[in-house]
């Protein structure tokens, strides 16, 4: 089916074909929705990403995050958070990732008490991946999805499953596929609106909820602006207000500081924050991209038993637990090593020890990439809980401002450089080829890891940083790793795949090599997507 064919109103234009089998996803009453909501709250998105970047200017002149006195009331107050629904009480296991379908039934046949289907971080948004991942969830929810493998393996529901929530792309992002006047909407709207437009009523019925994760916040008046959202929808779609609820990814160096105020603005609908730990590292590196004194060592050194990084996590539980909610922590990228027992047994090991860590300090459920690491994690929350969360344990850690601002120690080394660039490639490669969840030495990667590399590339060399054995990073330096790294990689890909290769290095040669720090590598590498697909 054409893209002119399509019904649709005056003021939204879709400008790529929709197969036939998604074509009810796209109908002219859910793109009127989606039309209001971008209409309605595409100029305050703009007026907001505008406002970033004049703090990151205020950051690159010297300035660093820090609690907000304008909102001091906020953080004193004793406000609560609307009632946590029965259903998502006990989220101790979280799994996420894509939205394929075999990933969709594998994820709520986990035995995790939620999964997090994702169309950011994990989803490399190709029109077809974005169609498909709807077409996926609305079977779901419908319990009418099944899979079969070309061997004849075959893939259905079990009797339980896991509770849906959904994870839109972040505020940055747009939709270049979906037009108002002309320009793309934000992306996010597109994937919130479709969702909840198809599938609130269903979910009501079977006696669930719409629930979202919202990603890579920055500011309370970024969370001001999902609520109005929500509660524009929730009136559009004549939706008893507080049904739609959401989680907090914070996910970002300057949204630690306002944690209190987020839950707040998003208090009718709101259910907990969450330690997005990989994004956390690469938002450090980018707020501070100036500073000299804040650079970081190899990325394999900066674990969450680092200062910054466990004063983070404690204050987010601290400042949950006040406020009646869920502090969620963050993410086991660990996949099963088949074919060598004790390098597995150590990679297991490193996640019991992340998460037994987790749920001693109070938090209340953990995320996991693979079914496979769901029990181990489960056990040391089970070790610990005595009821379905730990929201009722208050922790008295002061936590100031100093210690979510201070660097990890540790050391630059070549190997680390070699790491970055080789795992940015591959990650990239797999990207712009339609793949946003790739395994890459037996970790589930997703666009954080590629994000946390290219920008500590370009930190080292903006900093003429100098590895352990003397080797200062600048341009001759890197050029070496890049040809050599690309050499190796050359020779493990496949020639149908060696343009992509190549295209895939070009990006991350124009990401370390700029003169400023790109936001986000999936801006730039967005455009070669859709040229791909």
């Amino acid at each position: 089916m054409s893209a002119q064919s399509q019904e649709i109103p005056s003021q939204l234009d879709l400008n790529k074909a929709v197969a036939p089998e998604y074509a009810y996803l796209v109908s002219h009453a859910a793109l009127r929705f989606i039309g209001r909501l971008a209409e309605q709250y595409t100029p305050r998105l703009q007026a907001l990403l505008a406002a970033r970047e004049q703090r990151q200017a205020e950051y690159d002149a010297g300035q660093s995050p820090d609690f907000d006195s304008a909102t001091y009331t906020i953080r004193n107050s004793d406000f609560q958070i609307a009632e946590i629904p029965r259903e998502v009480l006990d989220r101790r296991t979280e799994i996420t990732g894509p939205v394929n379908r075999k990933m969709v039934i594998n994820a709520l046949n986990s035995g995790a008490q939620v999964y997090m289907a994702d169309f950011e971080d994990s989803t490399a948004p190709a029109w077809h991946n974005l169609l498909d991942g709807q077409h996926n969830l609305f079977d779901a929810i419908r319990r009418q999805i099944d899979f079969s493998t070309p061997q004849g393996k075959h893939y259905q529901l079990k009797e339980h499953t896991a509770v849906l929530m959904v994870r839109p792309r972040g505020l940055h992002l747009p939709e270049a596929h979906v037009l108002l006047e002309g320009q793309p909407i934000p992306a996010c709207l597109f994937d919130f609106g479709l969702y909840l437009y198809h599938n609130q009523q269903a979910l009501r019925e079977a006696g669930s909820r719409p629930y979202f994760y919202l990603p890579k916040l920055e500011h309370y008046r970024e969370a001001e602006w999902w609520a109005d959202v929500i509660r524009y929808a929730e009136l559009a779609l004549n939706i008893p207000p507080g049904t739609v609820r959401v989680t907090v990814l914070i996910e970002t160096l300057p949204a630690v500081f306002q944690m209190d105020e987020i839950l707040y603005y998003l208090r009718d609908y709101i259910l907990g924050l969450n330690c997005g730990r990989w994004d956390y590292i690469f938002s450090y590196i980018k707020t501070f991209r100036a500073h000299p004194d804040k650079v970081l060592p190899d990325r394999e050194q900066v674990g969450m038993t680092a200062p910054f990084l466990a004063a983070y996590s404690k204050l987010l539980i601290k400042t949950c637990h006040q406020r009646g909610a869920f502090a969620m922590g963050g993410m086991a990228a660990q996949i099963p090593i088949k074919n060598d027992p004790q390098a597995n047994s150590a990679a297991l090991a490193k996640v019991k020890a992340d998460k037994q860590r987790e749920a001693r300090n109070g938090h209340d459920g953990t995320w996991v990439a693979h079914p496979a690491l769901e029990p181990l994690a489960r056990a040391e929350f089970d070790a610990v809980l005595y009821g379905p969360n730990q929201i009722r344990v208050h922790n008295k850690a002061d936590i100031s401002a100093a210690q979510l601002l201070e660097p990890p120690t540790g050391a630059v080394t070549t190997e680390g450089v070699r790491g970055n660039i080789r795992v940015a490639i591959q990650y990239l490669h797999a990207w712009i080829n339609g793949q946003g969840c790739v395994p890459i030495n037996h970790l589930m990667e997703d666009a954080a890891t590629a994000e946390i590399a290219r920008a500590q590339l370009w930190q080292w060399r903006r900093h003429q940083t100098s590895t352990s054995d003397q080797q200062l990073i600048n341009d001759a330096f890197l050029q070496q790793q890049f040809t050599s790294e690309l050499k190796a990689l050359q020779a493990q890909t496949p020639d149908r795949q060696q343009a992509s290769l190549h295209q895939a290095t070009e990006i991350l040669r124009w990401l370390v090599f700029a003169d400023s720090l790109e936001n986000f590598l999936t801006l730039p590498a967005y455009q070669v997507l859709i040229k791909h697909s």
